[in-house]
Order: C-alpha cells, then sequence, then structure tokens
C-alpha cells in the first residue's frame, strides 16, 4: 500500500479519536449528582491508558535502551501526563470555540520548540503551510459563533499543554526513532499509574458511591478517553511521527474540526458558508506541510 496512503489513513483516525476528547472531557466531569473534578478525570484518564499497557511494558523495558528509559518515562509525563490535567482545568472555564484555536497551536510550538531547545534545522517555507492552516481553522471555529473571553486566564492551561506537546513530539523524532512506538507508550504510560491512583485517592474519588449510574457513566468516559483517546491514540501518533515527520503529525490538531462538522451532519445542524472555506485552506495547509516534507 502506498505510503502517503497509509500516513493520511493514521491522520484521519487520529483526527477523529482526539476528536472526541473534548466532549469525553465535559462527560467526565457532568456526573450527575456527583461532579467529578477535573483533577478526578484526568487521573482516570491516566489510570486506565496505563493499566491497559502494562502487560506490553515488561517486554518493552527488556528492548528500550537503558540510556533511553529515563527520557522515555519523561516523555509520558511531558506529553500526556501533564497536558491531561492542563487540558481537563481549561474546560471547566473557557470556551469551546477558543480552546479549538488554541489547541491548534501545536504544530507552531513544535516548530520553535525544535529550533530553539532541539536545534532542529526547519524548513523556513513549512512555516507557511502551519500558519495557513491556523488561519484556516480560526476562521472555521470562530465561522457564526461569537467567542466568549470569560476566564482567558485558563486559555493559558491550553497553551502550555500545547508547549508540552512540541516538547515531546521532537523528543520522540529525534531521540526515539529507533524504539518501536508500543514499547514508547506502554512504558511512558505504565509509570503514570501510580501517581493516577495516588490524585484519585488524596481528591476523594474512592469514597464515592460506585452504585449511582451517573458515576459510572462519568468513569466510563474517563476510561474511554484513557484508553482509545490515549493509549491507542499515542500510539498511533508516534508511529505517524515516525512514518512522516514531527511537523506532519503535529498538524492532525487541525482536523478536529473535520470530525465537530461530520457530527454536526449527523445531528442535522446548520453549517455556516465560512466554516467550508475554513476548512479548505485547513487542507492546503497541511497539503503544504506534508508536500514540502516528501520533496525535502
Amino acid at each position: 500500500m502506498d505510503k502517503k496512503l497509509i500516513n493520511w489513513g493514521i491522520f484521519i483516525l487520529l483526527a477523529v479519536i482526539w476528536g472526541s476528547s473534548f466532549l469525553l472531557m465535559k462527560i467526565g466531569m457532568q456526573a450527575g449528582s456527583v461532579q467529578l473534578s477535573p483533577y478526578q478525570v484526568a487521573s482516570l484518564r491516566m489510570v486506565f491508558a496505563g493499566i491497559v499497557l502494562v502487560p506490553f511494558a515488561f517486554q518493552a523495558l527488556k528492548n528500550i535502551p537503558k540510556n533511553k528509559i529515563g527520557l522515555v518515562i519523561l516523555s509520558g509525563i511531558i506529553g500526556n501526563f501533564i497536558p491531561a490535567y492542563l487540558f481537563c482545568i481549561a474546560e471547566t472555564k473557557i470556551d469551546s470555540a477558543l480552546a479549538g484555536i488554541l489547541n491548534s497551536l501545536t504544530p507552531l510550538f513544535t516548530i520553535l520548540v525544535g529550533m530553539v531547545i532541539f536545534k532542529v534545522s526547519i524548513d523556513f517555507k513549512k512555516i507557511g503551510g502551519i500558519l495557513l492552516g491556523l488561519v484556516g481553522l480560526c476562521v472555521s471555529v470562530v465561522a457564526g459563533k461569537t467567542l466568549h473571553f470569560e476566564n482567558f486566564s485558563f486559555s493559558f492551561f491550553i497553551m502550555l499543554a500545547t508547549i508540552c506537546y512540541g516538547i515531546n513530539v521532537n523528543m520522540v523524532g529525534k531521540h526515539m526513532q529507533n524504539i518501536s512506538a508500543i514499547h514508547i507508550a506502554s512504558v511512558a504510560f505504565s509509570f503514570s499509574v501510580i501517581p493516577g491512583v495516588i490524585i484519585l485517592y488524596m481528591t476523594g474519588y474512592f469514597n464515592y458511591d460506585f452504585k449511582d449510574a451517573a458515576l459510572l457513566h462519568a468513569t466510563l468516559a474517563g476510561g474511554t478517553l484513557g484508553v482509545i483517546n490515549t493509549s491507542i491514540a499515542s500510539i498511533l501518533f508516534y508511529i505517524l511521527v515516525k512514518r512522516a515527520g514531527i511537523l506532519f503529525a503535529s498538524t492532525v490538531t487541525y482536523a478536529i474540526p473535520f470530525v465537530s462538522l461530520a457530527m454536526g451532519l449527523i445531528y442535522n445542524e446548520p453549517i455556516h458558508p465560512l466554516r467550508i472555506v475554513g476548512l479548505a485552506i485547513i487542507l492546503i495547509g497541511v497539503y503544504l506541510v506534508n508536500k514540502r516534507s516528501a520533496t525535502k
């Protein structure tokens, strides 16, 4: 099968998975009679993500070079553990449209972090594709909506999370090319189980009435976030980074509006014409990043 076709297939699948993350976080924090805190939802996400990969971690530890194990664990902390909490905290206050725009800063921070910290040589022509995609996303997200800037300070939690993503993508792309995606994910997430359980205990999660259907529903949302949106998605993402490069992989955040558009079509929601224009601009931007990478 054509390499580019596989890359785009992984790209689309990641967009679908991550596009549902915001909804699952909201569900997790709306447990009816019991409101789960953002710390509890994020902890459930990381605990489930780690538990499902623990069986693979033992073999992974044997295959990962000893001098890279600490780096892999650090990758899990920076690229997943910390952002999980930052996003849940931000989701309690920030406007969803603004959150979508801020989340799309990931490719830009990937470039900046790569240049400043990792001394990665970046073709400045690629920045044009990144910025074009960002413009398209802004147009698509705000089409027909009014942005609300209440509690704007919470936006910095998402910005910090995208910086963490940028650091992690560069770490994986530069230092872990010879380590399989399943080995990276299994070790990185297995070490998040213990701190996640500790936070759940300290926040009183285990004192709740687990006969409450709403609580179980919220816990299921957190579990789904962990197993599918974190463990499986991260493995796919690491594969994409290795196959297509850090820039193309990071632009997957630009595809999330396509997921919300599809969901809108399912529920017969009206689509603003500007949104179609924005999505077209995004496609052009992502195509330029991928085309230039392939040419280089």
